[in-house]
């Protein structure tokens, strides 16, 4: 699992971006968002696990809340 903050997000496009804490930036769409809600808070720390998404590219999924 990998862990970091919520770098950005668009409510509106239902994406954002998820900077690991080993710095590494993460593509999600709030259908990953795990707890169903669609939407997270900018700064707010999450888990993750890594996938390789539908473009082949790194990008994170079931994201949670870590606190």
């Amino acid at each position: 699992m990998l862990s970091g903050v919520v770098e950005s997000f668009d409510a509106h496009r239902g994406d954002g971006w998820l900077l690991s804490d080993d710095g590494e930036r993460f593509y999600f769409h709030c259908v990953a968002i795990a707890d169903g809600t669609r939407s997270v808070a900018l700064g707010q720390r999450v888990g993750a696990t890594r996938i390789v998404g539908h473009l082949g590219r790194d990008e994170a999924s079931a994201l949670i809340s870590l606190g």
